[in-house]
């Protein structure tokens, strides 16, 4: 802890009432012999000293008469820099880790020569960390749960901030950057995976990422699977607690509409089941993000049944192929075809076989059956795009993960593979719409395309309906089901080069942004929370915020589930312990 210093303030009046500077050496020495019982009484004052630098001014009047001209005021001064906190938090939590005999080769400092590649790692947008001024003081990587108790025990103990990080694949990098000093608990050592093909569970713990999962159930069986994210390195953590769209969510909903039990550390360091933590809780990060309620170790989901048999395909339209038609009509067919066909859409600024810059529409598909069966469905719901047997390959399910993560052909093993280091710097946003964009709409949006480079920059187009519908707006936190046609993603890219010019592609998406208001969703604009975007709304780097300041942002990705969820945040966690630019706050703060 630092040292705290008491500076003792003496203010003087004249007999007209008039502040003085000076005074005679009379009135030190009765000063003087004051300052004894004023310190007496100081000590019997429980002053919070370990809490973050701050200055407190009090006036004291205690049991004596002084003489009317006199005032004394003690100004208390704590002088506990970051540093002496990061000091103080790695002495505690070495001492935590004896105490339960962990090893400490799960910590990582500055000074350790494996902390760059831990931090870096799992940072999979390089654009949030590159404005950061901080980096964390600590990395923790912890093997068993007595290891994130420590955590949480030394960081409430010293007042720093502590992050959770599963896949790192965060928009904004909030597990793993900060404006205030902080440490990580990197849950990559926590990826246990435990498949029951007779009841057709899962647990899985949250350091395990998409395609380790994937890989995990397709080594156990041939016709189960689970619905989540296509990108292999998602970690489950984050995906699961926000959400979980995929490219089965038409057929069998999201990831958070699986889970059936889930064991949780609170702000206490207690460990939870569903059944300890309640109902409520048990809501909440189903959706609703885990890291605002605490950390999330392990989830119990059902896994589903699939076919043996599925077919993919990605089929392109440009302009001069009547894309603008196409994808206007994909609007009307894609929320209302047949369940277990979902058409993803994929729009980019591309160079055409002439070399001319035109617009590709990229139709990546994915149905729960043969081509045989597909085919028919394509023909009568939606024959604009002319879709032929050959545009498609009939394949295991797990083989279609690698198809749409780009590695068709590869061996699996590939899904295991969670360390890919990033080049890209990267913005996001995202959008629901409720009612078909008009075609001279979306050659506003082929025209905002070209003015990016070359495949710089996507909108997906990832449609509803289904299953998804088939859920009320408060089953769980994640409120976006009945009525909306599909989810738009907005993601612009740049390298490492450009990146002094960043804030030319970050105007330019905010731009898109701002005039996509007028076709999609209103009262709230909605937006999904696993698309986390810090323009629409966040809580304050430093003291409290307010419901309302929160509300800006958080109806827009729980909408009325918010209060619901501020609601719980207060019985769980009413001193914020876990927080960040975008978590539930406490009504109470």
């Amino acid at each position: 802890m630092g040292k705290t210093s008491i500076v003792m303030g003496v203010i003087c009046w004249n007999e007209k009432g008039e502040m003085v500077a000076a005074m005679s050496k009379s009135i030190q020495g009765m000063i003087l012999s004051y300052i004894p019982e004023y310190l007496a009484l100081m000590e019997t004052l429980d002053f919070a000293v370990e809490k973050s630098s701050f200055w407190w001014t009090r006036s004291f009047k205690p049991n004596i008469e002084l003489p009317w001209f006199l005032s004394i005021s003690f100004i208390l001064i704590s002088g506990a820099s970051s540093t002496d906190k990061n000091s103080d938090f790695l002495e505690c939590l070495t001492l935590q880790f004896q105490k339960s005999n962990s090893e400490s080769d799960s910590i990582y400092t500055p000074q350790n020569a494996s902390y760059s590649s831990v931090l870096q790692s799992s940072i999979r947008n390089l654009r949030p960390a590159s404005n950061s001024p901080q980096r964390p003081s600590v990395i923790i990587t912890p093997e068993h749960e007595s290891q994130i108790q420590a955590a949480i025990y030394c960081s409430k103990k010293h007042g720093i901030q502590l992050k959770v990080r599963s896949g790192g694949h965060d928009f904004e990098g909030l597990s793993y950057i900060s404006e205030t000093p902080f440490v990580i608990v990197d849950m990559r050592n926590l990826r246990s995976i435990s498949i029951d093909t007779e009841k057709k569970t899962a647990w899985v713990q949250t350091g395990a990422t998409l395609g380790e999962l994937y890989y995990t159930i397709a080594e156990k069986s041939k016709t189960l699977a689970f619905t989540a994210g296509v990108c292999h390195t998602v970690g489950v953590g984050g995906h699961f607690s926000g959400g979980g769209y995929g490219m089965m969510s038409r057929k069998h909903g999201i990831a958070a509409d699986h889970i059936i039990d889930a064991k949780l550390i609170d702000a206490n360091g207690q460990i939870h089941d569903r059944e300890s933590m309640g109902e409520d809780l048990f809501w909440a990060i189903r959706g609703g993000g885990g890291t605002s309620f605490g950390i999330v170790v392990a989830f119990k989901v059902k896994l589903i049944v699939i076919p043996v048999t599925v077919t993919v395909f990605n089929v392109t339209r440009t302009l001069d192929q009547n894309a603008t038609q196409i994808v206007h009509r994909w609007q009307y067919v894609a929320d209302k075809i047949d369940e277990n066909l979902l058409l993803r859409l994929f729009l980019r600024s591309i160079k055409s076989s002439n070399g001319k810059r035109t617009i590709g529409a990229f139709f990546t598909s994915l149905y729960l059956g043969p081509v045989d069966d597909l085919l028919p469905i394509m023909q009568e719901k939606f024959p604009e795009l002319g879709l032929v047997k050959e545009d498609c390959t009939e394949m295991p399910w797990i083989e279609s993960i690698l198809f749409f993560a780009g590695f068709q052909g590869e061996s699996l093993e590939v899904l295991l593979n969670r360390t890919q280091v990033s080049t890209l710097y990267f913005k996001g946003k995202s959008d629901y719409v409720k009612q078909p964009i008009p075609e001279y709409g979306l050659e506003s949006i082929w025209k905002f395309l070209n003015q990016e480079d070359v495949n710089g920059a996507e909108l997906q187009f990832s449609p509803y309906g289904g299953r998804i519908d088939d859920f009320s707006d408060s089953e769980i936190p994640f409120p976006h089901r009945s009525g909306n046609i599909f989810m738009i993603e907005y993601g612009v890219g740049w390298s490492q080069e450009e990146n002094a010019k960043s804030q030319r592609h970050i105007n330019w998406i905010r731009r898109l942004y701002s005039f996509m208001a007028r076709y999609v969703s209103k009262s709230p604009r909605a937006a999904y929370s696993n698309y986390r975007d810090l323009d629409i709304g966040m809580n304050n780097i430093k003291g409290n915020t307010s419901y309302r300041q929160a509300s800006v942002w958080g109806f827009k990705y729980f909408k009325n589930n918010f209060r619901r969820l501020v609601h719980i945040k207060n019985k769980v966690d009413p001193t914020n312990f876990f927080r960040n630019e975008q978590s539930v706050p406490p009504e109470s703060l």
